[in-house]
This record gives structure tokens, C-alpha cells and sequence, in this order.
């Protein structure tokens, strides 16, 4: 009985998962032809973000002075702010670092899957972890290799591909709901 409940709420909210696919879809396709001014984008949400979070680590931190670890988290607060206003104030430049943030993220994290893939070696799959180690590694090294140049498409080219991902893996998931409803 639970699960007719469930399969009738899935099959009602279906379409608002579908516009929430193709809303990202669009977009993912608007970041991909204006790299630039989606990076530009994403540099000054971030820095709102940033911002945001500032305002409110130091209000958090004025609230529970008598506590102790006030100053780190005060300090906390006020570091957040000021990247935050950089950011903002200039999102070409913020461009940089963040662009340097993800490709020594990229390399990292392919080189820690990697590692791991190799220790999966006798399970079967493990190729396909060693390629997407691989894969991130040499992302990671390519836009290393283009900085600073890279630093003013290359988060508007991420940001445009995980758009179109999420878009099409929201679009299969309403699809599935519908599909739901149509069993009824």
C-alpha cells in the first residue's frame, strides 16, 4: 500500500523533475558557447557564496565569543569575507586561482583513483576506474599547463558539461517517475 502512495507522488512531481532537466540542459549549453561568461558566472557566485558565508561565520562567532576557538572562527569568518569580496570585486582575476584550485583538484583526486583502481586490480572493473583516474589526472595536468589562459573558459566549460550531465540524468529520473504513474 506504501508503495502505491509512493509510486502516485513520484508520477504527480514527474514534470517539475522534467523542466528542472531541460533548465539545466539549456544552460549547460549556454555555458558551453560563452565559456568565458560563464566562468565569469561562476567566479561571482562564488564569491557571493563566499560573501555570505563571511557574514555569517563572524556573526556566528560574535554570538559564542565566551567559547572558546572565538578568534579562529572569527578569523574563519573574516578570511571567507574578504575572498568573497575579491570574488566579487574582480571575478577575472578570482578566475585564476580557482582555475588553479580545480585542475591540482583534477590531478589529485586522479592520481588517489589511480591508486585505487590498482588496488582493485584482480575485481572486474577496475579498468574503468583506472580510466576515470587517469582521465582526471591528465585534465588535471592540461589545465595546469594552459594557466593562466585556461583560467578564463575552463570553469565555464566544466560548469556547461556538469549542467548537460545533471540535465540528462534529471531527464531519465522524470522519465522513470512518469513511468511510475503510467503503472497505476
Amino acid at each position: 500500500m506504501a508503495e502505491h502512495h509512493v509510486n502516485e507522488a513520484f508520477s504527480r512531481t514527474w514534470t517539475w523533475m522534467a523542466a528542472l532537466a531541460i533548465l539545466c540542459i539549456a544552460g549547460g549549453f549556454l555555458a558551453l558557447t560563452n565559456p568565458f561568461g560563464a566562468t565569469i558566472f561562476a567566479v561571482t557566485l562564488a564569491g557571493w557564496v563566499f560573501l555570505i558565508q563571511g557574514v555569517i561565520q563572524i556573526i556566528h562567532a560574535f554570538r559564542g565569543r565566551q567559547q572558546t576557538g572565538f578568534i579562529w572562527s572569527l578569523g574563519l569568518g573574516v578570511l571567507s569575507l574578504l575572498v568573497g569580496l575579491v570574488l566579487v570585486a574582480d571575478p577575472l582575476a578570482g578566475a585564476i586561482p580557482l582555475t588553479l584550485l580545480v585542475a591540482v583538484l583534477f590531478l589529485f583526486t586522479g592520481v588517489a583513483k589511480t591508486m585505487f583502481a590498482l588496488s582493485l586490480k584482480p575485481v572486474s572493473g577496475w579498468v574503468w576506474v583506472l580510466a576515470s583516474g587517469l582521465i582526471s589526472a591528465a585534465l588535471g595536468i592540461m589545465i595546469l599547463a594552459g594557466l593562466p589562459s585556461t583560467a578564463t573558459t575552463i570553469l565555464g566549460l566544466l560548469l556547461g558539461i556538469e549542467l548537460i550531465s545533471n540535465g540528462v540524468l534529471f531527464l531519465f529520473v522524470a522519465l522513470g517517475m512518469r513511468k511510475l504513474g503510467d503503472l497505476q
